[in-house]
């Protein structure tokens, strides 16, 4: 027994070491482009503000990636498919949010408590739109082939993106549409040690802060949260236990789609342009941020949103904007040759 106890110890603790040394060659990877360019600032310019305005930046649209990063996780960890479509929710968000302040006659002429009432009205009705529409894509598209073979529903997900699109463009059309800059959003906020905070970097940061932490409080708290998370373990047993499984992913999709319409919103203020084609972009840039920090997981979804973002200012503003989508790329291959189920780890049925 103590003989065949030995090779087995042996094993465990190298299997550990391998643990800890990815963990740390995926800090230094994470790290690199910063203290990188820090370096460089500092012996170009003696301080490191150019690196604090890129970090603030890729703050905001990590805040933007992280909230759509969510809504792929939560379905994925759901009922394990991946809905292309969500993207497109998001775009739709961002056209509802252009067409709400026409229709409410909102400008920037409105002073601080109308733009703040008119924002927030904005808000619930994005929120609202978009998770109504990822409802009827799930009531529509998915529930029908819930007992299909996966690539069926994986198909259906891919052509509801490009139905979406084409609502897009016959909506407004082919090319960007700007929008009313109602918010400012470059006219810098405050600065500190050098570093600009915009309007545009606040706005981000303060509904996605909220959003997070009431996201994370309703499904660790509430008894439609357990209900997902039960769902998530084991959707026959909890149909077992009571609970309405239908109901519950209806409700998921509903959840991610309201968290797309804010971040929607975000997009639109932030950019002052939208397209019927961002929500492409967008998508995959978000699942890939789900992927990163661990598919199903919403915390890792969130760190993936923002390492994204950072990783995308720093490259843009250091390495040239071509470049970007391919040194994104080459962080998540690197980040899943190190640590397959993500950064945060995977919570998923099989991952248990």
């Amino acid at each position: 027994m103590e003989a065949a106890t030995v090779p087995l110890s042996r094993s465990t603790s190298l299997r550990r070491l391998r643990e800890a040394g990815g963990r740390y060659v995926l800090i230094a990877l994470l790290l690199v482009l910063p203290v990188a360019y820090g370096i460089q600032d500092l012996s170009q310019t003696g301080n490191l503000s150019r690196l604090g305005n890129n970090l603030v930046d890729g703050l905001s649209n990590g805040a933007i990636w992280a909230l759509v990063a969510i809504g792929y996780t939560l379905v994925y960890g759901i009922i394990e498919l991946i809905n292309f479509a969500h993207g497109e929710v998001f775009m739709i968000g961002s056209f509802v949010a252009a067409g709400f302040f026409g229709t409410i006659g909102l400008t920037a002429a409105a002073g601080p408590a109308g733009l703040l009432v008119g924002l927030v009205l904005t808000l619930i009705a994005c929120m609202a739109a978009s998770g109504v529409l990822n409802v009827m894509i799930e009531r529509v598209a998915y529930r029908p082939l819930r007992g299909a073979p996966k690539l069926a529903p994986l198909i259906t997900a891919v052509g509801m993106s490009f139905i979406l699109q084409n609502v897009g463009l016959l909506w407004l059309g082919g090319s960007p549409e700007g929008i009313v800059d109602l918010i400012r959003s470059q006219e810098v906020f405050f600065t500190f040690a050098g570093v600009e905070v915009s309007n545009g970097d606040v706005l981000a940061l303060a509904v996605t802060i909220p959003l997070i932490l009431l996201m994370t409080a309703f499904i660790g708290g509430t008894r439609l949260g357990k209900a997902m998370r039960a769902t998530a373990q084991d959707p026959d047993a909890a149909r077992l236990m009571g609970i309405n499984v239908d109901t519950t992913i209806s409700m998921t999709f509903l959840l991610g789609g309201m968290l797309a319409g804010a971040a929607g919103l975000i997009y639109a203020l932030y950019q002052t342009t939208i397209w019927y084609f961002q929500g492409f972009t967008a998508g995959l840039i978000a699942f890939t941020a789900a992927v990163m920090g661990g598919i199903g997981n919403i915390k890792g979804a969130v760190l993936g949103g923002f390492i994204i973002g950072f990783i995308q200012q720093i490259s843009d503003n250091r390495i040239g904007s071509s470049w970007t989508p391919a040194v994104v790329f080459a962080y998540l291959v690197l980040i899943m040759v190190f640590k397959p189920s993500g950064l945060l780890g995977e919570q998923t049925r099989e991952a248990g």
